[in-house]
């Protein structure tokens, strides 16, 4: 067996993309017709959840102690996530007759996948699904006052184009790509 092939095992990367498509259809075929941000953030949180969980392996230690570098798996797999879930979101939206522009998908991708990484490095990765669940649930409540604390808070539900969410989603990739690379999953 190849070693990606074992990696990919290991991580429950079939079961995830199978559980991505799942959950991406399940959010996207009700609102079809009434597709708009609210709904991708919330069919992309739900993919990253789901995809989240196989971003700590089985056993941290072993994983510590392999013989090729740890960091560039990491990064790779994060940054895999966002993509697979961004673009199965934005293959589906096709499919019906509204479309969210690109740059929102890829904000949300990006930030959503930071928080996934936060939450492995802080709280193992059966945890990972958190962050970005519990900031999608936090977002419809925050009231739409166009304050930068407002925008900031519900950067996954602003248009595209707004600053403050753009600059919040790039923190939290890039916080959460780094520190989820460096470190991995807590054991």
């Amino acid at each position: 067996m190849r070693g990606l092939t074992l990696y990919a095992r290991s991580r429950q990367v079939p079961a995830a993309f199978a559980a991505l498509l799942v959950v991406t259809a399940t959010v996207w075929f009700p609102g079809r017709d009434v597709w708009n941000v609210a709904l991708v953030s919330l069919a992309l949180t739900a993919g990253i959840a789901v995809t989240a969980t196989g971003l700590s392996g089985q056993d941290a230690d072993l994983d510590r102690t392999a013989a090729r570098p740890w960091p560039v798996r990491r990064f790779a797999h994060l940054a895999l996530l966002a993509a697979a879930a961004g673009a199965l979101v934005l293959g589906v939206q096709e499919l019906g007759p509204s479309t969210v522009a690109l740059a929102v998908v890829v904000r949300d991708a990006a930030g959503l996948a930071g928080l996934a990484g936060l939450a492995v490095t802080a709280a193992g990765g059966h945890f990972g699904w958190t962050l970005p669940l519990a900031w999608c649930a936090i977002s419809p409540f925050v009231p739409n006052d166009a304050s930068t604390a407002s925008r900031v808070v519900a950067w996954l539900l602003q248009p595209a184009g707004t600053a403050a969410a753009t600059w919040t989603a790039v923190v939290l990739a890039v916080t959460g790509a780094v520190t989820y690379t460096a470190w991995g999953g807590r054991r």
